[in-house]
């Protein structure tokens, strides 16, 4: 082996000194400087490696100086920079990385069939037959959004909150929503003004439904604290009804022998019915605590033949009996006295209260309207109703802002009450011309939201006008159902709940008005 080895050792340098001598000195001097340069290039390679394993090892110049001003650094600090160089890389690739195919049908439009029956209720023409999908998601949002008002929050994605909550508050929410997930119910809780346009409004059994009357009803009037209700007609009856728009159980019922009653009012207090006949100088006063029915045959003063139309002051001090010849009289309601009288030119048609008794006003048949002092009895106002020729009704708003009067032509303007009482001739804010026959009956709701019209010269001639906007409700009476007939009185109830009409077919028509939870 070692024979072998030295042999193998020996035969380079015989090799060597073969090419000397075949080269000469020349060759000798040429392969010396090609060594020379090799070494040169191998040493710079060398030097430069060493730099990048320094550098790698130790740190830049940057780091050196790092080092210098005290900073440490510390020993997994090549560990740190190759993770995040390795998480910049695969972030890199995840967000260049293309789709390994393209579906050419993914991106033509979809295009949807709107003729379905599940969807065709959302075509607004004939040329919507077809939506693309994105179109249609736009129009489910849309009305989506006109249901509900508005968009919802949690359907707001891009919505995010600047004003982070502490943990309790998160907490306390995340109850509040488990709450609301718990119970299933209308969350929209209807608006505290009426609407106008469409009316929420239910008929229900007649008031009456207990007594049905075969005569003309001339009166029904709802008390001013109880649930009950007053129906009375020329069928010579007086009828108390408890209201519940279910039953409506009669609770009293007075007959009055010869005496077909034109008209009955609560008193102020409630407790007392007043009623008058058709062509009687005596009137009846109904004491429902007592039981009484005390007859009122004649008063001293008052010079009529007839005591028919009259009026209740809210305040209860004073009934007011319309005559003849445009005289209106004031009586006592406690000593059932005369106390004074008023005139006007022509003949009182219609005459009503002011919501706090203080001022009467007149409808005359030549159109003018007064405006009179009780305290007093001076006229403070007078003018004449716009476009009217003769009037026929009139009544005040509970809350003293507006007076309507009725006309022979079916017209009924609505007055401000400012511009009555300081105007000589005040403008109407509206004319509804909605009865073609004249006005018979005027009545305001108590919450003066809305104003009853009626003609008792036709059948179905009631109108429900909503003041705020003095617009007429679409929806009622409901069209070509003839189930009013010719309405005689009307009334509603203390908080509006209830609208009753009173008919010439002897019942007394009632309706819930679902806006007001409230009898």
């Amino acid at each position: 082996m070692e024979g072998v080895e030295a042999t193998g050792r020996g035969l380079p340098a015989r090799r060597k000194r073969a090419r000397e001598e075949w080269r000469g000195d020349d060759g000798a001097a040429d392969e010396g400087d090609t060594r020379s340069r090799h070494l040169a290039l191998l040493a710079g390679k060398s030097a430069a490696a060493d730099r990048g394993l320094e550098e790698l090892v130790f740190g830049g110049a940057t780091d050196c100086l790092s080092a210098q001003h005290g900073q440490v650094v510390s020993g997994n600090l090549l560990e740190e920079e190759s993770s995040d160089s390795e998480t910049d890389s695969e972030t890199d690739n995840f967000l260049s990385k293309k789709p390994a195919w393209v579906d050419e049908d993914d991106e033509a439009e979809e295009v949807i069939d709107m003729t379905h029956r599940y969807r065709k209720n959302m075509m607004k023409s004939d040329a919507e037959r077809k939506l693309t999908k994105e179109k249609l998601q736009r129009r489910l949002q849309e009305e989506f959004q006109s249901a509900m008002g508005a968009t919802p929050s949690w359907a707001q994605r891009s919505m995010k909150k600047k004003n982070r909550k502490t943990k309790n508050e998160d907490d306390s929410e995340e109850d509040e929503d488990a709450d609301l997930l718990r119970r299933t119910g209308n969350f929209v809780t209807p608006s505290e003004s009426l609407p106008k346009g469409i009316l929420q409004i239910k008929k229900c059994l007649h008031a009456n439904s207990d007594r049905l009357s075969d005569a003309k009803l001339t009166t029904v009037q709802f008390h001013h604290s109880a649930q009950v209700v007053m129906t009375a007609g020329i069928d010579q009856s007086i009828s108390l009804f408890q209201v519940d728009g279910k039953t409506n159980l009669k609770i009293q019922s007075i007959f009055l022998e010869g005496f077909p009653v034109y008209k009955a009012r609560f008193s102020a207090d409630g407790e007392q019915v007043i009623a008058t006949s058709t062509r009687e100088k005596l009137f009846y006063i109904y004491d429902m605590m007592g039981g009484k029915i005390i007859p009122v045959n004649h008063i001293r003063g008052l010079g009529e033949r007839f005591v028919r139309k009259f009026e209740v002051s809210p305040d209860g001090s004073f009934l007011l009996i319309s005559g003849l010849s445009g005289y209106q009289h004031l009586i006592s309601m406690k000593t059932k006295e005369f106390v004074s009288s008023m005139k006007i030119n022509g003949r009182a048609i219609a005459s009503s209260f002011s919501p706090d008794g203080s001022k009467i006003y007149t409808h005359s048949d030549e159109g003018e309207v007064f405006i009179w002092d009780v305290k007093s009895r001076r006229c403070l106002n007078r003018f004449t109703d716009e476009g009217c020729l003769s009037g026929t009704c009139i009544a005040v708003s509970k809350n003293g802002q507006y007076v309507a009067c009725g006309s022979s032509t079916g017209v009924v303007n609505v007055y401000s009450h400012e511009d009555c009482l300081r105007k000589a001739s005040p403008k109407p804010l509206k004319a509804i011309m909605n009865l073609v026959t004249a006005t018979t009956s005027l009545s305001f709701s108590p919450t003066s939201e809305i104003l009853a019209i009626a003609s008792r010269k036709t059948d179905d001639a009631v109108k429900l006008v909503h003041i705020p906007s003095l617009t007429v409700f679409s929806n009622f009476p409901l069209f070509g159902q003839k189930a009013i007939h010719a309405a005689q009185s009307m009334d509603f109830s203390p908080r509006s709940g209830f609208f009753s009409i009173a008919n010439d077919k002897g019942k007394a028509l009632l309706y819930r008005l679902q806006h007001y939870s409230d009898f």
